[in-house]
This record gives C-alpha cells, structure tokens and sequence, in this order.
C-alpha cells in the first residue's frame, strides 16, 4: 500500500467524485469548504491531512468507502474526536465517524448499543434515566468507541475493571471492506483485537456495551496548595493502600492558568494537588475514609459529596475545550519513598514544571484480574499510572516530560496504556503490547486486511515478532 496518492490532483479528484456518487455521507477533499471542519481534532496540537474525508452516515458508508480505498490502493484512518489523535494514522482517507450517532439503552438487559460518533456524555444521560451507568472514561468527553478499543480505563477501574471487559458485540468494517459482527463466539480473534488493540482489527462502526446498575456515587476531589504536595502525596501512599475496591482514587498536580475558563478561583494561577476520589459503597462509609485525606492538609476546596452519575465527569475535571496538548505516559510497579520523591522534585513545588497535569492512579483490584473473555490489553500488572499533560507550544513541555519519565526509570513497567500513547510504529506498538500480543493483532491484520488498508493495523504487522526476523 503506497504511503501517498499516487494520482495528480484532478485524477485524484475524478476519483473521489465516484466516492462521493457511491456514499450518503459528505466526501471533502483539501480545497473544499467542509474539510477543515472534518479533520480537525480535538487535540489542536496535531493536525490531520488526508487526502480526503468522508463523513459516513452509516455502515454501508464505511464499507464502501474502504472497499474503495482498496481499489484504489489508498490507506483509511477514522476519527471520533481526535483527542487521541495521530497525524500518520489518517490515512489517504479519513473516516470522520460523528454521524453514526446512535445510542439505544435497553434497560430490561442492562445493556447500551453505541453508535462510533458517540461521546460518553451521551451514554450516561440515557442510561441514568434508566439508574444505569456505563464503565465511562474519567472524561466524558471522549469517544466511547475509541476509548473502548484501547483498553478503558476509567474513575471506577478498580471496582469494575475496564470497558473492554463490558463489551458484549462490535458491528465492524474490516480492511477487506466487509462489515461484520464481532462477538465472543463470532470471530472470536477479531473480539479479542478489538478490546484493547485500537484499530488493528478493523473500523469500528458501533459497540454494544454492558450497563452497571448504578444512579449515583460518592466522591468528587480535594484540593490543596502545592506546597503541601509532599505531605499529601505520602497520606495517599499509605491511605490507597488500605482502600477497599468500591474506592477508585488518583492524584493530580495541577497547574492552571489564571484565565482558563471555568476554573474555580482557588485553583486559578497556582499549583494544587487535587486527590480525586469515586466510591461506589454507603456514602457515609465513603465519607469517613475520605476524612483521613481531608486531615493531610488545609483544603482548598472540597467537591466531594453524594452526587448523580451523571456527574462523574466532576470526579477528574479534565477539561471539554480542545486545547494543542501533549501527553506523556507510563506505568509503574510500585509508588516507593523514593519514586515518590522524584516525581515531586521534577514535578512538585519549586520544580518549575510547565505541565498543566502531572497525575498518578492507584490500580489494581478488578483492574487487575483477567475478564471472561481475553482481550489486547496487556498491563493488568501495573500498579500506578503516570500521565503528564501540558500544552505543546510550551517548548519546555516535551523535555520536561522526558525527564519526568527518566527520574521514574526505576519503576517504569516499559509499558502505556493504548489510550495514553496510541501504537502508531514500532517503538509505541512494543511499549502498548508484549509480543504475544502483538503477533495475535498481527495475524488478525493479515487476515482480514490483507492489503494493508487500515492505517491503524499497519503498526502491528511492523512491530510483531515474526516481522522482526
């Protein structure tokens, strides 16, 4: 598969006119009005240029147009929102899947059909009407299908594990143009790629998901000043540790600018530490294990308390505009004295951090235990997570965040969640999946992709062991 169209542009425009007459949905090329529209993700820092997109309204649409990109030899990349976006995954032709918007909550199963445009936020109003929830990421914001196939790990991962687990079908376009249903017992290897391997099983069209009987939780988040991070962050060592499962908890210090909007005034302008805090027990019970973190030191703001679920977003208050970002990810075995120590020095008070975010999850409990069904996801193991935020034209961003991940050396699993450093080479690909893994989303790629269309299965046919000999 070529890495460009081969075509001068009014070829490529002929060609691209026979899309247009054979799909329902738009069809833009670079110089027309709708394309920028279209391909411009969530995260402004990268910018997504293929030859054209498409902007399907069903199924039938993404299959055709992959069926078309294989005649014409071209490659197809997809988006939702972008917040994970990658510039050499949009392939010639990118998939911009807002359009198929479907959400059916069925409340007598307990179970949800998602469209692949969807956003969490959507999923959870429908299903509290019903006193359901889903196994959302911290975000709402997010797509819930490209969230989904990279693993999900969400704000309550510690008592119900992740979205992969609670998938029970896909409706998916392979890169042989065929659409097809994906469940446990029906191609069973494309269910197991689809539920953590992002795109190396095929285009995701939508997800039929399990619902939890949840209408509300406690928690929310502490804030205090950034000079007491030290004495914060050695209280939650010791505190996560004796959390039951019903607790999902994480730290973030925090650096937000004064004019961001939204933004509380206690936390404007200055760094904080914010311990966040999802509990799913007797809030009363809740509350009195979250009192041992109110004791660390003087609060600045207190958000925790019974809530809707349709507040989960609150618990992490990541923010919902689109911003240029950079993120830099790892996993942990452990959180010692002395991981502890080095974080805070290149990332507490006085380190002259430029990141936005530097957070910390505790994991394990359901996290860690292995779903009915395997899936791609391959870092049960890891016992903390590590995710630094910051905005990309900071020319301090990206070193800093190297250096971050350099002074955590010691701990550093050598892994990262696909959501948090999406495969798109060779170097990702063995940092998202152990090699096993990565020869299993190999022959599924092989399979039923065999020219090489999707340009989100093309990391795992570079990076599989067999590839390397």
């Amino acid at each position: 598969m070529s890495s460009s169209p081969t075509q001068s542009p009014g070829g490529r425009r002929a060609r691209f006119d026979e899309l247009r007459a054979r799909v329902s949905g738009t069809v833009a090329e670079r110089h027309e009005p709708s394309y920028d529209e279209l391909v411009t993700p969530w995260n402004l820092a990268v910018a997504m240029r293929p030859a054209a997109v498409v902007a399907p309204l069903s199924a039938a649409d993404v299959a055709t147009a992959v069926a078309f990109a294989r005649a014409h030899d071209m490659t197809v990349g997809v988006q939702a929102t972008g917040h994970g976006a990658v510039s050499s995954l949009a392939g010639h032709v990118l998939l911009a899947t807002r359009h198929l918007d479907e959400v059916a909550v069925h409340p007598e199963q307990g179970w949800a059909r998602v469209g692949a445009g969807v956003r969490w936020t959507r999923v959870i109003e429908e299903a509290a009407r019903c006193g359901l929830a889903p196994l959302n990421g911290s975000s709402p914001d997010v797509g819930v299908v490209g969230y989904t196939t990279g693993g999900g790990v969400g704000p309550m991962a510690r008592t119900f594990g992740l979205a992969a687990d609670r998938v029970r079908a896909f409706d998916v376009v392979t890169g042989d143009g065929v659409l097809r249903r994906v469940t446990p017992r029906e191609h069973p290897d494309l269910f197991f790629a689809l539920r953590g391997g992002k795109g190396a099983g095929g285009i995701v069209t939508a997800v039929e998901l399990d619902l939890l009987p949840l209408a509300s939780f406690y928690g929310g988040a502490l804030y205090f000043a950034g000079e007491d991070a030290p004495g914060v962050v050695d209280r939650w060592r010791a505190w996560s540790r004796t959390l039951p499962e019903q607790a999902t908890t994480s730290f973030a210090i925090l650096q937000v600018p004064p004019d961001a909007p939204g933004t509380p005034p206690p936390l404007a302008g200055r760094m904080a530490i914010g311990v966040r805090f999802l509990w799913v027990g007797d809030p009363q019970h809740g509350a009195r294990l979250l009192d041992e973190m109110r004791a660390a030191a003087p609060v600045l703001l207190d958000d925790a308390a019974v809530k809707p679920y349709t507040k989960v977003g609150s618990v992490h208050a990541d923010p919902v505009d689109p911003l240029p970002g950079h993120e830099e990810g790892m996993l942990l075995t452990d959180l010692t004295d002395e991981a502890a120590a080095r974080l805070l020095a290149v990332a507490g008070p006085g380190s002259g951090s430029p990141q936005l975010m530097v957070e910390v999850r505790q994991l394990g409990g359901a996290y860690a235990r292995e779903a009915d069904h395997p899936c791609a996801f391959t870092h049960r193991d890891a016992a903390f997570s590590v995710l630094a935020v910051g905005i990309a034209l900071d020319p301090a961003v990206v070193p800093h965040a190297r250096w971050l991940c350099t002074a955590l050396a010691d701990w550093d699993t050598g892994g990262i969640w696909p959501n948090h450093g999406p495969p798109h080479d060779a170097t990702s690909a063995r940092r998202a999946y152990d090699e096993p893994t990565l020869a299993r989303l190999a022959a599924v790629a092989e399979r039923y992709d065999p020219d090489g269309v999707l340009a989100a299965a093309a990391f795992a046919r570079r990076s599989a062991p067999a590839a390397r000999t």
